[in-house]
């Protein structure tokens, strides 16, 4: 398929594969900034400068894009597995340093777009809570094997969305700027006390 917009502009891109992960980074980058429902393939394709029917050629619908774009399986589960390795002894500051290192590194990292995505989009919401479920609160209740271990981590998985809409969404200050080791300092011990501190 030819790439509409592209000619006279030979060596832009050398392959079709060149072109998909053109058009899945530009997608990254536009669903990481406006959200699901604010990005068409229409702007992706115009920024990734190719026409709209190689998009779909590619990945057949919006919705398979967006699945692409947010492929996370090379990438966290490692940073997440590292959180677990120690137990529960320190685990909110590993928390919190491992969420907050990773997302500065790619600040359109998944987990991002799925927040900035769930509150418009009920794809992007399911995709959201299946993450956190698997990942993160299923993990936490099965380390701490308490019968409130459920809550104690769905007051984690809170804790960590309101720190990721705040540092990265909502670019609220100081938080927004604060060393990752402050912010583990100071956030961790929170969630530290949500798993093994005292029940209510």
């Amino acid at each position: 398929m030819a790439e509409n917009g592209t000619h006279g502009r030979p060596g832009r891109w050398r392959s079709g594969a060149e072109s998909k992960q053109r058009i899945l980074e530009t997608a990254r980058e536009l669903f990481g900034r406006h959200g699901y429902g604010a990005t068409s393939v229409r702007a992706i394709a115009t920024a990734a400068g190719v026409d709209p029917a190689m998009v779909f050629y590619f990945f057949k619908t919006k919705q398979g894009l967006f699945s692409a774009a947010i492929d996370i399986s090379g990438t966290v589960p490692p940073a997440i597995e590292s959180i677990f390795t120690d137990g529960l002894d320190g685990i909110g500051e590993r928390i919190v340093r491992t969420l907050v290192d990773n997302l500065d590194k790619s600040g359109r990292a998944p987990l991002v777009m799925l927040t900035r995505s769930a509150p418009t989009d009920a794809q992007s919401e399911a995709l959201l809570r299946e993450f956190i479920d698997r990942e993160i609160t299923d993990r936490l209740a099965a380390l701490l094997d308490t019968p409130d271990a459920a809550l104690r981590a769905a007051m984690v998985n809170a804790q960590i969305l309101g720190l990721t809409v705040a540092r990265y969404i909502m670019r609220l200050e100081p938080i927004a700027s604060a060393p990752p080791d402050e912010l583990a300092g100071r956030f961790g011990p929170l969630l530290q006390y949500c798993l093994t501190g005292p029940p209510s």
